[in-house]
């Protein structure tokens, strides 16, 4: 198989490639380094698997697996992050993901959830199939955090770890006036008057560590 290992961080790909280079059935792996270099790769050549951190500057993991599934909906595309994967689970495979994944987790780990994945299956935790069963089986009322768009909810998980309004436009090529739109519109929705209520209701809900 080709696989094509998307992270900011060279530490992060470099760790990934030496993982995954004592896997037999990977043929050649690539690297991007955010997510208009996976769009140019992706369409320039042929992958049979992503592996894609959710957090990269620009672009967001999110809108970049959207974008690569409306192009080529068969890619497997595995969601590698540092988040709660409680909360992110089911925005992830909502949009198409194969397989989500902690970069915590055991080498071992990863590679299994690269096989499921190339075989058709999708790679999900213990913790992950418990939230998806609770969503299926219970219509219960959304959270407040629910009713955000993927950007809104990235801007929220940003804020709610200290970062200022600059930081995340910086980080996210955005006008400090369009964060600051992003930042209105998410306490509306989530009817909070201040950034200490978000971090409150974040650190609450372990939408941040």
């Amino acid at each position: 198989m080709k696989v094509l290992i998307a992270d900011d961080y060279t530490i992060v790909r470099e760790g990934l490639k030496k993982i995954l280079s004592n896997v037999p059935e990977i043929e050649s792996i690539e690297e991007a380094g955010n997510g208009q270099e996976v769009l140019k790769k992706v369409a320039k050549d042929k992958f049979d698997i992503v592996i894609l951190d959710i957090s990269m500057p620009g672009k967001s993991g999110l809108e970049v697996l959207r974008e690569l599934k409306q192009k080529k909906t068969n890619l497997a595309v595995l969601i590698l992050t540092v988040h709660s994967e409680e909360h992110y689970a089911i925005r992830v495979f909502k949009s198409g993901a194969s397989g989500f994944i902690s970069k915590s987790s055991a080498p071992d780990e990863l590679i299994n959830a690269i096989r499921t994945i190339h075989t058709g299956g999708k790679y999900i935790t213990q913790n992950i199939a418990e939230k998806l069963v609770h969503e299926i089986e219970e219509d219960t009322v959304k959270q407040a955090h629910e009713k955000l768009s993927d950007r809104e909810y990235q801007v929220m998980c940003m804020i709610s770890t200290g970062k200022t309004i600059r930081e995340i436009s910086e980080y996210l090529c955005l006008s400090v006036n369009t964060v600051n739109t992003y930042r209105m519109c998410i306490l509306e929705k989530m009817n909070m008057k201040n950034n200490s209520e978000l971090t409150f209701y974040a650190i609450k809900n372990k939408l941040v560590s």
